[in-house]
């Protein structure tokens, strides 16, 4: 297992867990629900999002014994076939408004097994969640192709027009009862929406009516692929062409491994509209040229050109040096299309040459850090609140609506409180305006603390601003919380005193500091002031409203002080 995770550090990838299915249900559900699942040990690997080319077992292990020198990488090769035998797919105009594109490929003679099937099924399931973007840009339908006759037809017809036996179920349902029928299913019901409001739904049938699917929500039962499939039709359909072509092609390469010819595609023919066709899958190999002084420089090594070479290839990109040895043409298979750019190669032998294995060097620049101005004085302030007998806290930036809002006595819109959209939990609805509630809360998970309570935090606020380019802005806020069975005004007062002495700011109206009697949401009436500081307001503080006190659940009362420390930078 360790030599495993050193080999997965070393290719660029993380080995996340060894764990098993027993494990995982355990942790979940409890020990209860995990008796009778499998021991069997599994690798949790975590693929960096750009190599799709990993995401099944075949590419993984591919592309391990490639970087272990232990194989060449294979040639894909794709046969034509003769004229008039291939496949054809033909592509109506009425596709155009729903989802316009369409490639295919066949994958002849092929021998599965239950754990080849089974990662198929779980690539393409893989594909459909990153690079399809929920399907939304592509999505794969797998046929068997001894069940049906070419040439195939891919069209759009009005949902009533539509009728067959969608996969795995026993009988034929309309298009518009398909939609209905897949409405409370966990898996599909996340797909419905791609093409439900569409006046026609995409379809896809072969010479004799049969249908094959109707993209991207569900494939017809009579094509469906077994273990014992011999010949797989591969059609992908979606409303980004380029993303398609690199998904049928990850699919054909990963696969193409287990057919009668090893690393071999029979190529299919898509007719567009306008009558041109075009041979699908592309399996398109480029060349590409880098100077290896410029690999050297930007991983900071200094390798021959013939190493630099021998690492780009253990990286599953071909390699050789040209002209005498001041370029390194590189060959990018059809697995890799994530190589776009130079620096993308850059990155392969920097991984191949091992991160661990690059000399730290001082960078050769004459520059001398310093700390940041609003980040200093807030280290110098921490100390000396600490020193002043208050504990600092740390709460969380997210928080819900109702502890900035409802909680304080006020609307949310009142708050220009920036909200997340689609929070995972109620606890993380809006970044915090205030420090307030954070600290509430501590006190409230801490009551069984001696009393008083002194609490302070010195943190970021985040509120709206539509002046600024991201729409947001951060302020760095010092608040302080006196909770105890008096409600201790003086010593939160005491406390503004000695942090103007610490600034240097003298208690007068000119160039000082003042408080003027105001009223908050938040406090006491007649128990709240303002304090204004180099002419303007910096905050307030002040004894909490009893509401306040009882909706986070405390019992005593309890003074606050909050101000922005960013005009005393």
């Amino acid at each position: 297992d360790e030599e495993f995770n050193e080999l997965c550090f070393e290719f660029g990838l993380e080995l996340d867990e060894i764990t098993s299915e027993k494990d995982i249900i355990s942790k979940e559900k409890g020990e209860e629900k995990a008796k009778g699942a499998s021991d069997t040990v599994l690798y949790k690997i975590d693929v960096p999002a750009n190599r799709y080319d990993l995401l099944c077992l075949e590419g993984l292990v591919r592309g391990l014994q490639v970087f272990k020198e232990r194989i060449n990488l294979p040639m894909y090769e794709k046969i034509i076939p003769a004229q008039g035998e291939g496949q054809r797919l033909i592509i109506t105009e009425e596709t155009v408004q729903v989802r316009p594109h369409a490639v295919a490929a066949v994958l002849r003679n092929i021998t599965f097994t239950k754990e080849r099937y089974d990662s198929f099924i779980d690539l393409q399931e893989k594909l459909h969640q990153n690079i399809c973007r929920r399907r939304a840009l592509v999505a794969i339908g797998t046929h068997d192709l001894d069940t049906i006759s070419g040439p195939f037809t891919y069209t759009a017809k009005a949902p009533s027009e539509i009728k067959f036996k969608p996969l795995n179920q026993s009988q034929e349902y309309t298009a518009s009862q398909i939609m209905d029928l897949y409405r409370t299913d966990s898996h599909l019901r996340h797909y419905l929406h791609l093409i439900e409001n569409k006046p026609l739904y995409p379809v896809i049938y072969d010479s004799n009516g049969v249908v094959l699917s109707m993209p991207p929500i569900i494939n017809g039962d009579h094509t469906k692929i077994s273990v014992n499939t011999r010949n797989v039709f591969i059609e992908c359909t979606g409303t980004d062409i380029t993303k398609a072509k690199i998904v049928l092609d990850i699919i054909v390469t990963m696969f193409s491994e287990y057919c009668a010819k090893p690393f071999s595609v029979e190529a299919a023919e898509v007719v567009y509209p306008n009558g041109k066709t075009h041979i699908y899958p592309e399996l398109a190999y480029r060349k590409e040229k880098v100077k290896p002084e410029l690999i050297n420089k930007k991983i900071g090594i200094s390798e021959t050109p013939s190493s630099l070479a021998k690492l780009l290839t253990r990286m599953c990109l071909k390699s050789h040096v040209t002209g005498n040895g001041n370029n390194i043409e590189i060959e990018i298979p059809p697995t890799r299309a994530d190589i776009i750019h130079a620096c993308d190669i850059v990155e392969d032998a920097a991984i191949a040459y091992g991160y661990n294995n690059i000399q730290m060097t001082i960078p050769k620049t004459y520059t001398i850090a310093n700390q940041l101005p609003l980040n200093k004085l807030t280290e110098l302030l921490r100390l000396d609140l600490a020193a002043a007998g208050f504990t600092e806290a740390l709460t969380f930036a997210l928080c819900s609506q109702e502890d900035i809002a409802d909680k304080l006595g006020m609307e949310i819109s009142a708050t220009k409180a920036v909200r997340i959209a689609n929070p995972k939990t109620a606890e993380f609805q809006v970044a915090r305006t205030t420090l307030l509630p954070g600290l509430l809360k501590t006190i409230a998970a801490n009551r069984k603390m001696p009393l008083p309570l002194k609490l302070f935090e010195i943190s970021d606020v985040v509120v709206k601003d539509p002046n600024t380019d991201v729409g947001a802005r951060n302020y760095r806020h010092f608040c302080a919380v006196y909770y105890n069975k008096s409600p201790g005004f003086e010593i939160i007062h005491g406390l503004l005193d000695r942090v103007m002495q610490l600034l240097e700011v003298p208690p007068n109206e000119e160039n000082g500091y003042t408080i003027k009697a105001t009223e908050g949401s938040a406090f006491f009436p007649g128990r709240c002031a303002e304090i204004f500081a180099k002419g303007q307001s910096i905050g307030k503080l002040g004894v909490l409203h009893p509401d306040v006190i009882t909706k986070f659940e405390l019992t005593m009362p309890c003074s606050a002080l909050e101000i922005n420390i960013e005009p005393f930078v």
